[in-house]
């Protein structure tokens, strides 16, 4: 009998079952902190690779100092964007990191039919990402982040990991950056003009009141 399966039969013991907890406890709160530290490093790699784009670490919403994965904004403010991302979604029992471009709004439907989405779309499409309400593209990458193996790789060889998921962005800032711009451009002007359009829309009610 080998020493893994040793501990294994000692906690499976009746009387161990208070420390076996204790244990699985901690061990949770450890791979919890390496899930962490993982999105920490990557963003932190990505702001010195990928100039023009602000990271920003994704947070879970129900569980706290919980960190789910990474986006990035363009550097002018704008409310609506294609959002080029990396987060981890549940499949099944576990966890999966998923990559490509999310909404950072709810675009109308005009904004949806224009050109150069239709274009990214097909593009994209091409390649193999699936698309639907949230996101205009996504795909699953191989990555497991609460699993044992990647936390060990990440834990024994953290640059390597750290460049092989960041060149999955890299790679889809390269290959679409001039589409991507257009497009975010585009939406940001759409906006824009949206705005206004509900702007003269509310003056106009405002006169034929008077």
């Amino acid at each position: 009998m080998n020493e893994e399966q040793a501990v294994l039969n000692f906690f499976a013991q009746k009387e161990n079952l208070p420390l076996a907890l204790s244990v699985a406890n901690q061990v949770d709160l450890t791979r919890q902190k390496l899930n962490n530290d993982f999105w920490l490093a990557l963003s932190e790699y990505l702001v010195a690779h990928v100039p023009g784009w602000r990271i920003t670490t994704t947070e879970n919403r129900n569980v706290a100092e919980c960190l789910v994965g990474l986006h990035l904004r363009p550097e002018i403010d704008q409310t609506l964007y294609l959002c080029p991302l990396l987060e981890q979604q549940y499949i099944g029992d576990t966890q999966r990191i998923c990559y490509g471009l999310m909404w950072s709004a709810t675009p109308t439907l005009e904004q949806k039919q224009l050109s150069i989405i239709n274009t990214l779309i097909n593009t994209f499409q091409e390649a193999g990402f699936k698309s639907n309400e949230c996101f205009l593209a996504w795909q699953w990458t191989p990555y497991y982040p609460r699993n044992m193996d990647f936390l060990l790789r990440f834990s024994s060889a953290e640059d390597a990991l750290l460049h092989e998921a960041a060149s999955l962005i890299q790679n889809l800032l390269v290959t679409h950056r001039d589409a991507l711009h257009v497009a975010n451009t585009t939406l940001r002007e759409s906006s824009q003009t949206a705005k206004i359009s509900v702007i003269s829309v509310d003056k106009l009610r405002v006169n034929l009141k008077r």
